[in-house]
């Protein structure tokens, strides 16, 4: 089965017709994001998890232990 030019372009006029004009760009936008984060879940790219900058020192971790009691 062979798609052409004019079975194209009645689909986009079905849709066109059936969404609106302001619908179709937020579908499509949704669409790409799904994709994307459908191909980072199956390589197992994990883009917030990874952060080149150093952990914070806390207050808590710059201060001596306390001194035991006897």
């Amino acid at each position: 089965m062979d798609i052409g030019a004019p079975e194209l372009i009645i689909f986009m006029v079905i849709l066109l017709v059936l969404f609106g004009g302001t619908r179709i760009p937020e579908m499509a936008r949704s669409l790409g994001r799904a994709q994307r984060e459908f191909r980072d879940g199956l390589h197992g790219d994990d883009h917030d998890e990874v952060t080149d900058e150093p952990p914070a020192v806390t207050a808590a971790d710059s201060e001596d232990p306390p001194a035991p009691s006897r």
